[in-house]
């Protein structure tokens, strides 16, 4: 299983970010070789930058060496239990991440995987502390 690819990190290379473009792009190809994967909730979380249209989003996918995203599994979920009750955890000491479902759904299925690439590494390290986290230079 390869490395999951955060949505800013895709978002990074699409737009393309001025300050994190080309960092993000480099670090993709030196990782390519292990295996590119997003989740579901990534997945889902780029289609606004598409217009909603499937068809231009998977060729963005494709051309950068993504596949559909894969299957959603059992492992999966008992991983995102697991991090949503350490969240609520945290929560009630005050101490909550600023947008937690997606980013633990992300952690959860990373979890299972290589790792994480995002540049938001503290949104993961938290509920996920032996989740390998690569942030491009």
């Amino acid at each position: 299983m390869g490395w999951v690819i955060d949505t800013c990190i895709l978002l990074d290379i699409l737009e393309p970010d001025p300050e994190f473009g080309e960092s993000s792009a480099r670090l993709l190809d030196e990782i390519r070789s292990d295996g590119l994967e997003i989740a579901p909730v990534i997945y889902v979380e780029l289609a606004p930058a598409f217009g909603g249209s499937r068809r231009r989003q998977d060729l963005f996918l494709s051309r950068i060496g993504f596949s559909l995203p894969p299957e959603w599994e059992r492992a999966d979920t008992e991983t995102a239990r697991a991090a949503w009750a350490r969240f609520i955890h945290l929560k009630r000491t005050g101490k909550t991440p600023k947008k937690p479902l997606a980013d633990l759904l992300i952690g959860s299925f990373a979890h299972r995987r290589r790792g994480l690439v995002t540049r938001n590494p503290k949104h993961f390290s938290g509920a996920f502390p032996d989740l390998k986290i690569l942030v491009p230079p």
